[in-house]
């Protein structure tokens, strides 16, 4: 019996969290596979001779010929499966690993799989540890048995955005990881990939990464006394979670300017009229009303979700991916910049002084 297409989605999320590049030659092999499990034989024109990375990538795709869709979903499993194995069932039913610390909580309960931003007392502003947690987390939810994965927080605050700390506390000034990269990219690409429906449910502020991720869930909940705010400019940093594509999508390119580049906040109600946000609900029945709601969701046919899914953002993953490296590529240039070095000095500074 060939692979599911369950397993075959499974895979492509395991893939995105190996530890070690599995070199260039097993990757064009995926990307073979994966093209012609997902679109069938190679049907674009041959890339020019000189542009040597797509030339490789289309000789592997065309050299599969007629290889029928089911056969290459099973040989892409079967490939990952052999560079990463497949993660197990622990005794609690729980699929993959859990999250490590107590900053990132994971529940499952009536067909919705809960992650928790658990820093209340930091405004649950996200640390290096907690990626790594919610990378963690956003992998079992994507093979466990639910319908829905929702995001939410706990206390008064959505998230406060990225820890300034993960600036100053590591080895290397303002390189974010050990090997100088920004753990941002895989991060994001995770969103990306995500298989099952993807909810926020907003309970409060929301600022940085965990704003412009907004973009790339499926419905977005927030309280009526929820804002949401992008200071890149003021930190000396850029857009990132897609944003540059997806805000200008949304709400129009100078709604988008006015968050990305000015940096305006906005309130939960703007956010929904620019689309941004599905609904805004009274902060005194937001709890109630959106997790019914949601209950009643997760009834819903789980398969039949994550196919609707596949089909609405299928087309604009590769996109989405070529965006995602951008940003990255050009945030790893602004945190070394002079620019966000004095930014994130002055506010330790007026930390300071309060």
């Amino acid at each position: 019996m060939g692979a599911s297409q369950k397993d075959f989605e499974n895979a492509v999320n395991r893939l995105k969290l190996l530890k070690e590049d599995p070199g260039n030659d097993t990757k064009i092999k995926l990307y073979a596979l994966y093209k012609q499990a997902t679109e069938g034989p190679c049907n674009v024109p041959r890339p020019p001779v000189l542009d040597f990375v797509s030339k490789a990538k289309w000789d592997a795709w065309n050299a599969l010929g007629s290889l029928p869709k089911e056969t290459a979903r099973q040989n892409y499993v079967d490939l990952v499966s052999s560079l990463s194995p497949s993660p197990k069932s622990s005794s609690s039913g729980a699929i993959g690993n859990p999250p490590k610390s107590e900053s990132v909580l994971m529940t499952s309960r009536d067909g919705i799989t809960t992650i928790t931003l658990n820093r209340p007392a930091k405004k649950n502003a996200i640390t290096l540890q907690m990626y790594e947690d919610i990378l963690l987390a956003m992998n079992a939810a994507s093979q466990d048995d639910s319908t829905i994965t929702v995001f939410t927080g706990n206390g008064e605050y959505y998230s406060s955005g990225n820890d300034l700390a993960n600036f100053t506390d590591n080895p290397g000034g303002l390189k974010l990881s050990e090997d100088g990269n920004l753990p941002l990219r895989k991060f994001v690409d995770t969103f990306i990939d995500f298989p099952k429906p993807l909810v926020a449910v907003v309970n409060g502020p929301a600022v940085g990464i965990t704003v412009t991720l907004l973009g790339l869930f499926d419905a977005v909940y927030a309280s009526d006394r929820a804002t949401f705010h992008t200071p890149f400019s003021s930190l000396g940093l850029s857009p990132e979670g897609c944003s540059s594509y997806t805000f200008p999508k949304i709400m129009g390119p100078s709604k988008a300017v006015e968050m990305l580049i000015f940096g305006k906040k906005i309130t939960a109600r703007e956010a929904c009229a620019r689309g941004l946000v599905t609904e805004v609900f009274p902060d005194g029945t937001f709890q109630e009303e959106v997790w019914a709601r949601l209950k009643a969701y997760a009834k819903n046919p789980p398969n039949a979700m994550r196919i609707a899914k596949q089909v609405i953002r299928s087309s604009e993953k590769e996109k989405l991916h070529a965006v995602n490296a951008e940003e990255c590529r050009i945030l790893e240039e602004r945190v070394l910049s002079e620019e966000c070095i004095n930014a994130v000095l002055n506010f330790f500074s007026r930390k300071a002084r309060l």
